[in-house]
């Protein structure tokens, strides 16, 4: 072999290792997010969780996703007597990785109000190797979780949440919720599964549910039609609905495992009901309330953690690679459309951390009950808005990471990249398209009356910067703002207009919101001040100021030198 040959190969071997073993103390990022929010005992308790699962996920479950991902689900309606099971298989490696999510404490945290920035890091530094298969479940648990927690009977409550809470994976329990119907996705006010009231205590649901993911969890929560119940949302209740009763199947079957873009190694399925036994939780006339509020809230805010492990992973990938990679007779880290390029994958990456733990932060308020008006007016609008924004965000970030990595990009084998393209891209979908996020917002903002209550919360953060040097970039940000809420204001006046034009508008509003935290925290001071003011200044050209040209300003090299920092030295 070739010098050549051998000094390309010891450059790929060289990136692979350049990894880092423990991801917590690699990420000094994600350090200053949880010491900007929390106190200095608790901040010490995340410090020494995440260097623990942090290390937990590079040498064991990372290879064992790995290993799985070319393994997908498989259904077996019947065991070998012909007796109906419904019983879907893993590769074993599957499941060993789930016994390592469930012993990280993730879902244990989720059983107790006040714990969501603990959530918050094991989510993230699991997501680096993507969803994997289990951080759908583990999301949907901590959805179901925070229903019974909220909303359940006593009864329901001490029955499930022991088990649903569990660090054994061998013995907890998985949850679920089934909300799709064929003709519906995410028209949930068309859901015409029908439900019976038996008059004790428990009701009969039946009915298709079209895209059930985690098909194998031991318990869903499903929205049905009670009789009588009048059209729409507001005729749906919830209900529990028990994968079996006393060992035998509760009244369901599977028709098919869907064949999936992405989170492949997870099992979706399409699934029928026949009088099984369902659970109320709440009242029944207030299902819909109940399921959005504690449940596709809880995956909204979740979804934007995974899509921030996505991004901090492609920004580790492509920027080690660049380190490594020769060609035309030197470090593609060198060359300058490359350095632009690895800038604007962490610029995104920075921006959904800041605006993801600020959504922290209110999710935990919330889930305490101590949120004030604001801060819950705040947390209703960030939490849809944000996962619109950091989903879109997190798939186009992957995609510039493949395109440094060249043809190599595109090998399954080679990196964890594809499989990172292929999850974004679900995450996109999952609990909301980016149409449904929008039209959510704008009517809330309209019906609700609160604009006032979200532009004033990022103008004062944005007003507030009185640094010099920042204010500069807040006052150019906060010019743009200021024509996105005259664009909000006109979006609510004129519905057809909003209708139309809105969307792009709302992810401008999550920008200069993310662009307002940057520069907060870069006032904080500390060595990552000046990459997180130059993040701020990337994305202000970026997405806020109209009349900025990147090409125009002779300072924008030094923009992105600041933000790079040592990343590519």
């Amino acid at each position: 072999m070739s010098d050549a040959f051998s000094t390309a190969r010891d450059a790929f071997n060289a990136w692979r290792s350049d990894y880092p073993v423990d991801l917590y103390a690699a990420d000094p990022h994600l350090d200053l997010v949880n010491d900007r929010y929390l106190d200095d005992d608790r901040l010490a308790g995340v410090r020494e969780m995440g260097a623990a699962f942090g290390r937990t996920v590079v040498e064991d479950l990372g290879p064992l996703v790995e290993s799985y991902q070319r393994h997908d689900p498989e259904l077996e309606k019947y065991d070998g007597l012909g007796n109906r099971t419904e019983e879907i298989r893993f590769d074993p490696a599957y499941h060993e990785a789930g016994a390592l999510v469930w012993a990280s404490g993730l879902l244990r945290d989720a059983g107790t109000p006040g714990l969501s920035f603990e959530q918050a890091t094991t989510f993230y530094l699991a997501s680096l190797e993507g969803e994997m298969g289990h951080m759908c479940a583990a999301t949907c648990t901590t959805g179901m979780t925070r229903v019974l927690r909220r909303s359940a009977s006593d009864e329901i409550g001490e029955t499930y949440l022991p088990s649903l809470t569990a660090v054994d994976y061998t013995e907890a329990l998985r949850g679920s919720q089934f909300l799709t119907e064929v003709q519906g996705g995410s028209d949930v006010g068309s859901v015409a599964s029908p439900a019976v009231d038996r008059g004790d205590g428990t009701w009969r649901i039946s009915g298709e549910k079209w895209f059930c993911s985690i098909a194998d969890a031991d318990a869903f929560l499903v929205l049905a039609r009670p009789e009588g119940a009048e059209p729409g949302t507001r005729g749906l209740g919830c209900f529990l609905i028990p994968r079996h009763i006393d060992s035998a199947l509760n009244g369901f079957s599977i028709r098919r495992l869907k064949d999936k873009l992405g989170t492949v190694s997870m099992a979706s399925a399409e699934i029928d009901f026949d009088d099984a036994v369902g659970y109320p939780i709440g009242d029944v006339s207030a299902g819909f309330k109940i399921m959005v509020t504690a449940m596709l809230n809880t995956s909204r805010w979740m979804n934007a953690l995974g899509d921030a492990g996505i991004m901090r992973r492609a920004f580790l990938e492509s920027s080690a690679y660049a380190r490594h990679r020769e060609a035309f007779g030197q470090r593609i880290a060198d060359f300058p459309l490359v350095r632009r390029q690895i800038a604007q994958i962490k610029a995104e990456w920075l921006a959904t951390l800041h605006s993801t733990w600020h959504l922290t932060a209110l999710d935990e308020a919330v889930d305490l009950g101590t949120a004030d008006a604001a801060d819950t007016a705040f947390h209703r609008y960030l939490v849809n808005a944000n996962k619109l924004t950091c989903s879109l965000a997190a798939t186009q970030t992957v995609r510039e990471s493949l395109e440094i990595l060249g043809g190599n990009g595109a090998i399954e084998t080679f990196s964890v990249l594809p499989r990172l393209l292929r999850d974004a891209v679900v995450y996109e979908q999952w609990e909301g398209t980016h149409n449904t996020l929008t039209a959510q917002v704008l009517r809330d903002l309209g019906r609700l009356d609160l604009t006032g209550a979200v532009i004033d919360r990022t103008a004062t953060l944005l007003k507030g910067i009185a640094d010099p040097e920042l204010g500069r970039v807040a006052s150019r940000a906060l010019a743009g703002f200021e024509e996105i809420a005259f664009e909000t204001r006109h979006s609510i006046d004129s519905p057809a207009h909003g209708a139309m034009h809105f969307r792009s508008t709302l992810e401008r509003m999550v920008r200069a919101h993310q662009v307002a935290l940057l520069l907060d925290a870069a006032e904080g001071g500390g060595p990552l001040a000046e990459e997180l003011a130059a993040a701020a200044e990337f994305l202000t050209g970026r997405y806020l100021d109209t009349g900025y040209r990147a090409e125009q300003d002779p300072s924008f090299p030094s923009v992105v030198e600041r933000l790079l920092g040592n990343d590519l030295d």
